[in-house]
């Protein structure tokens, strides 16, 4: 079981595959905020392929997990955090606390990784599908290359693994299961949480 009181639900996983949509879901279901890191690091930094192409790939990973270092400082409790597809593949020594922030998220319970497929050939075939439907996406050659160079790491990571080439409202239904029921802490609120909630 999940306790989303205790900790933070993190969803990890490759380009494409849910993340962001699944937390504004589980997030309006369970009475939490949903944190996107990519959008964090857009109002902290501007458009992120624009960054890339200006600083350069590592040194948008070190802030990338500079601005995740200070959202955890902010505080994290009762929120559904979509980590940024790169995020753990990124080099050990490419900030001074990645080593420690990924293994933290390595071993939560409430960490899972939202896949379209375990299956290689299919995890590729849609991921990079649904990559080339986005304005920022590389060429059909550079999604396919990024994807079939990932997989080990998502499928070799050790939380649980969900897939998600099914409607995206089943997954956050799936996830909610794992989770004990959170007693609403606030006569007032609703059970809606819209767009405006995500931080």
């Amino acid at each position: 079981m999940i306790d989303p009181v205790a900790t933070a639900i993190t969803l990890i996983g490759p380009g494409g595959a849910g993340k962001s949509t699944v937390a504004l879901l589980l997030a309006e279901r369970l009475r939490m905020r949903a944190i996107d890191l990519d959008r964090l690091f857009a109002e902290r930094a501007g458009d992120i392929s624009e960054y890339i192409k200006r600083f350069g790939y590592e040194v948008y990973a070190h802030q990338n997990v500079e601005t995740y270092r200070l959202t955890l400082q902010e505080g994290t409790e009762r929120a559904v955090v979509a980590l940024s597809s790169g995020f753990m593949t990124y080099s050990q020594d490419i900030h001074p606390d990645y080593a420690r922030l990924r293994r933290d998220i390595e071993q939560s319970p409430a960490t899972i990784v939202l896949i379209p497929s375990l299956d290689r050939e299919r995890c590729v075939a849609e991921t990079v599908r649904r990559q080339l439907t986005r304005p920022f996406a590389r060429s059909r050659a550079a999604e396919d290359a990024v994807i079939r160079a990932r997989f080990p790491l998502y499928v070799g990571l050790p939380p649980r693994k969900i897939e998600t080439m099914r409607p995206l409202s089943l997954i956050a239904d799936e996830i909610c299961k794992l989770m004990p029921r959170v007693p609403d802490n606030n006569p007032s609120s609703t059970s809606s949480t819209s767009r405006k909630d995500v931080v």
